[in-house]
């Protein structure tokens, strides 16, 4: 099935868990280097791990999200006060240990740009660590990012308006709570239960009632049969294996009712109330996306080509690329976002101490050290993703000294961390594929520029004393065909007057400088080369090697190889980055490149755009460690994939997803009114941009609206794995309230709260959308009446026994229950395109056989539906009825004529055209022929000059002809690849069929062997039964031998002695 896994994935996922020390409080100084103040206060973290909130000596208490934190920090990384004043009123009292090692520094960020800290200080450095590190472990907790509807109602403080009081009042009323102006409620009294209640009474929920009546409670409480009966048909993922997932049975669902029911009397008679069931809707059991998807639960035992990779542009920039400050705070916050591979564009330092820096080129953009980038790398590399960081080199400094320096850097600071010398098991040989990020956890890989020939004195001149505005290479990004990314020109300190501005914009300078040996040696599994054509790589076939393109340059080999390129993604990396042009830092949509397999699709983090939060969403998921796996078919070498198919994808089952709006909740505190959208990104065939747009709400409602329309239907989904569904809201002017955007593959039917987020992937905590999802598996129209026979055999049998009645009826016949006919074909309308069900007609419609595979399905459906005889073996009954239908009765159905007429007639028709083409080519070169000889008649040109022309319109002729069976050869071998796609997905779906059919016999066989087990022991056990009675007669008759042996011993006794 599209989201069933090979087997069930076992949850490393664990609640947010608060020790003793957080939750009774520790003693801290607060202090902040601005107003110069020190404050005592104690850091308290709440028992749910929602907020860290410090209290000072006045019991005036502050409140942070704890979602917000991005780092917790102790040691030489934390920040240290300069001024002399502050450190010693920190450094007064008996305080053990070093400053830097007690200072405890929370990170947080509305973005990864605007960065803000809070500094505390321990009186132990033990004491500072362990807040550290629990802060740090609850603040990236993934479920404490994705909360359900319950526990989001925990965190939230409802902002109430002064025109609502009314209501508020009448709330408290009804939950028999104070409710007068000088009251107050008791925090105890104020429970989970009390606050629904209240929420309830305000905001009431008409939409629930209607589904909790729809599933059978007009009475107010729905039974366990018909809890199961929703759970199993509106809730469950139809894509599922029913062996791994399989239906939940009532003793399971009563289980459930019981952590949501809490009238017992009710409980006890097995009933489960509205109240109940909202609880049920908003709990952990019932989220959009199941925790496994959160969890890192991919295979990472694959080559690195075999992933997407979480990559960041220019990540040391802060706002444009002309203009702005770069900073070393972006590496830690991009890092710890989950990125996997950053950009250092390193220029040769200017200072006195010659220490290399990180700038754009050409820019007026500021320099940062290089080392302290390396640094904050070594520090935040593997903080949230235990797996491999690349680091993509753009170096431009032509100095030995700096090179040196730098290499030596990343020797030193990253250490044993620093992939250096490749792996035993994956030498640097053709052929030979990518060590996987298993097998790379913990390390740091260099991508730059690699010298294939040690330094020698030429090499030594021509790196020191070449100009800046020469190239040993001539290649420049205008004319570049992806090879090595970004190229500039030398360093920044010498620019030639005749470098232009149009250079800028084509992607980033001109050229790199040449690597020395230092740097060279520490590039092994990433070496950067200069892209030729995907045959010359497949030849090559050297999977170390990989190439970068600018996102036009993408595109266009996107556009004209996109079978080639996805192969190339196969065995090699290739990274995409952003067109120089967009000095706003803007971003291109990830997917398009996704699509074809590009493992590092680059983007600038400092824009939050649509296409920087498909991204984020994108990497979300698997455990946020900054790898996707790709699909099956983008990893095998004997698959082939066109990013721009219509078709189904062989090997991948497309789906079919509908998504009705039902309300929302809290959308904003503003009296206005919103509306929702629906769209989808993935393939071009899947995506749709606007799908939906529900009306506004009525009566600026954006508390809770609720909207009555038709659903979203997304027919045919081609590619689930790499598709998105987006929803968000907006209020009427156009103006972002939130969205969620959701993998297809991941998404969880039935009625669902989508909690809401807003533009920096923060979530909102109260907001969300009511939805009903429906998601199958896709079935062509042809087949849908097939399906529905298979997917409820019974009612289709009652359907062909009242339409067998009703024939009998008009012919005067005697029809019994026993000679019903036992397969009658139905042609069915078109399931759910007209508003009819798959098997609703007119009345009278007369039963016709659509083809002899639906012959072979429905036999198989009849003989399984009907009530088997008395002394009947089922195995035996299905392996005679079953008739094994062959490729030539499959030829005689109507569906195969019918394809092949129609192919045929497009042939004929395309053959039609293409006469007539070279008729009126023929007309046109003949008129031109004559009007020549006429001008030559008239010049009186001479016979060789009439010769030669006559040549030329011959050989024009003969191209133009040539063209055109080309033209004719091409269409005529697109059609015949149609007509043998066709052909395999008939053949696809036929062993699809007779699987299921095999899987029926043993299924049958099975339970057969399972009733002959029973009995045999069911007999043992009467047998042994038996056995031991009757063995316990015979001891009891020897025991009543013995005694009467050994009553009448005397008597015999004593008539021997008498006698």
């Amino acid at each position: 099935m599209a989201s069933a896994q090979p087997g069930v994935h076992a949850l490393k996922l664990q609640p947010a868990s608060i020790s003793l020390t957080l939750r009774n409080g520790s003693n801290f100084i607060k202090w902040d280097e601005d107003l110069s103040t020190v404050t005592p206060v104690t850091l308290h973290v709440d028992p749910h791990g929602f907020y860290l909130y410090w209290t000072d000596q006045n019991k005036d208490t502050e409140l942070l999200d704890l979602t917000l934190v991005k780092d917790v920090r102790t040691g030489r990384s934390t920040k240290t006060p300069k001024e002399a004043k502050l450190r010693e009123l920190l450094d007064v009292g008996n305080l053990v240990g070093r400053l830097e090692n007690r200072m405890v520094t929370v990170v947080t960020a509305s973005d990864l740009v605007n960065v803000n800290q809070l500094n505390f200080i321990a009186t132990q450095e033990d004491e500072a660590k362990v807040w550290c590190e629990e802060l740090f472990s609850l603040s990236s907790n993934l479920l404490s990012h994705n909360l359900n509807r319950d526990h989001s109602l925990l965190k939230a403080i409802v902002r109430l308006f002064s025109s609502d009081r009314k209501r508020v009042e009448n709330a408290l009323e009804n939950c028999r709570l104070p409710y007068g102006r000088g009251d107050s409620i008791k925090l105890e009294d104020f429970t989970l239960e009390v606050y629904r209640s209240f929420l309830d009474s305000l905001c009431p929920r008409p939409e629930l009632s209607n589904i909790f009546k729809l599933q059978g409670g007009n009475d107010g409480t729905l039974s366990v049969d018909q809890m199961t009966d929703f759970i199993n048909n509106k809730q469950r993922d139809p894509r599922l294996n029913e062996i791994l997932y399989p239906p939940l049975r009532p003793a399971q669902t009563r289980t459930l009712m019981e952590r949501y029911q809490h009238d017992q009397a009710q409980l006890k008679q097995g009933l489960i109330s509205l109240q109940a069931f909202s609880s049920y809707l908003s709990s952990d059991e019932n989220g959009v996306i199941p925790p496994d998807k959160l969890d890192q639960s991919e295979d990472m035992s694959f080559p690195l080509s075999h992933y997407f990779i979480n990559s960041s542009h220019n990540t040391y920039l802060t706002a444009g690329q002309l203009a702005g400050s770069s900073s070393v705070e972006m590496y830690r916050q991009v890092l710890l976002a989950g990125c996997r591979c950053v950009e250092l564009d390193v220029w040769k330092g200017r200072t006195a101490e010659e220490e290399p820096v990180i700038t754009h080129g050409f820019t007026m953009t500021s320099e940062i050290s290089f080392k302290e980038v390396i640094e904050a790398i070594a520090e935040c590399a593997f903080k949230t993703s235990p797996f491999p960081v690349i680091l993509s080199f753009e170096n431009h400094v032509d100095s030995l000294k700096q090179q040196a320096k730098m290499a030596e850097y990343c020797r030193s600071i990253f250490g044993e961390a620093l992939l250096i010398d490749p792996l035993d098991k994956y030498p640097l040989e053709a052929g030979v594929p990518l060590p996987s990020p298993q097998e790379l956890m913990g390390k740091i890989l260099i991508k730059n520029k690699k010298s294939h020939k040690p330094s020698n004195n030429t090499d030594t001149k021509k790196l020191t004393d070449q100009p800046a505005n020469q190239s040993n290479e001539p290649v420049s990004p205008s004319n570049n065909t992806g090879g090595n990314t970004q190229q500039q020109t030398g360093p920044y300190s010498e620019i030639h007057h005749s470098y232009s501005c149009c250079h800028l914009f084509q992607g980033s300078a001109e050229r790199e400088a040449v690597a020395t040996e230092e740097m060279s040696t520490l590039v092994n599994y990433v070496q950067p080369t200069k892209f030729n054509s995907f045959e010359a790589s497949k030849k090559a076939a050297r999977c170390y090697h990989m190439s970068s393109f600018v996102e036009t340059k993408a595109l266009e080999h996107l556009t004209k190889s996109p079978v080639e390129f996805v192969e190339y993604n196969k065995y090699q990396l290739s990274r995409i980055y952003p067109k120089g042009t967009r000095v706003d830092s803007s971003n291109f949509m990830p997917q398009l490149f996704w699509n074809a397999g590009c493992q590092l699709v680059a983007l600038n983090y400092q824009t939050i755009d649509l296409s920087m939060q498909l991204n984020l969403f994108m990497f979300e998921y698997n455990g946020r460690c900054g790898y996707r796996l790709k699909p099956e078919f983008m990893r095998r070498q004997d698959k082939h994939f066109d990013p721009f198919t219509e078709n189904t994808v062989d090997g991948i089952v497309a789906n079919t997803l509908s998504v009705k709006v039902i309300s929302g909740q809290f959308l904003t505190e503003r009296r206005v009114g919103v509306y929702v959208e629906v769209e989808m990104f993935g393939l071009p065939a899947d995506t749709r941009r606007k799908a939906l747009k529900t009306k506004t709400s009525q009566n600026n409602n954006a508390v809770n609206p609720v909207w009555d329309e038709e659903p979203i239907v997304f027919k045919k989904v081609i590619l689930p794995t790499l598709a998105s569904l987006r929803i968000a809201a907006f209020e009427e002017g156009g103006k972002f309230i939130g969205h969620r955007i959701i993998p297809v593959s991941a998404i969880r039917p039935g009625y669902r709260y989508i909690g809401l987020r807003n533009e920096k992937n923060q979530s909102l905590i109260l907001s969300a959308v009511f939805v009903y999802i429906e998601v199958k598996d896709y079935v062509p129209d042809t087949f849908a009446d097939v399906i529905e026979a298979l997917s409820n055999p019974i009612r289709y049998v009652n359907l062909l026994e009242q339409r067998s009645k009703q024939l009998a009826a008009l012919t005067l016949e005697d029809v019994e229950e026993d000679t019903q006919p036992e397969v009658s074909l139905v042609s069915s309308s078109a399931p759910l395109e007209n508003g009819l069900s798959p098997i609703s007609g007119p009345t009278g419609h007369t039963p016709i056989a659509t083809s002899p595979k639906l012959i072979l399905l429905l036999c198989f459906v009849l003989e399984a539906a009907k009530p088997a005889a008395k002394h009947e073996d089922l195995v035996l009954s299905v392996l005679i009825d079953v008739p094994v239908c062959s490729i030539e009765n499959l030829q005689l159905s109507k569906v195969y004529q019918k394809e092949q007429r129609r192919q045929f007639k497009e042939l004929k028709e395309l053959v039609r055209r293409h006469q007539k083409k070279t008729s009126e080519l023929l007309r046109e070169i003949n008129n031109k022929y004559k009007k020549m000889a006429r001008q030559c008649s008239k010049s009186s040109c001479s016979d060789t000059e009439k010769d030669e022309r006559l040549q030329q319109l011959r050989d024009e002729q003969q191209q133009q002809l040539l063209t055109l069976r080309q033209e004719q050869y091409y269409s005529q071998k697109y059609l015949q690849r149609e007509h043998i796609k066709t052909v395999k997905e008939k053949k696809e779906l036929k062993r699809q069929m007779d699987r299921r059919r095999t899987e029926k016999i043993n299924q049958a066989k099975t339970k057969e062997k399972h009733l002959t087990l029973i009995n045999s022991l069911f007999l043992c056990l009467q047998l042994e039964e038996t056995q031991t009675k009757r063995h316990d007669q015979l001891v009891e008759q020897h025991n009543e031998l013995l005694q009467e042996i050994q009553d009448q011993k005397p008597k015999v006794t004593e008539k021997s002695c008498s006698s």
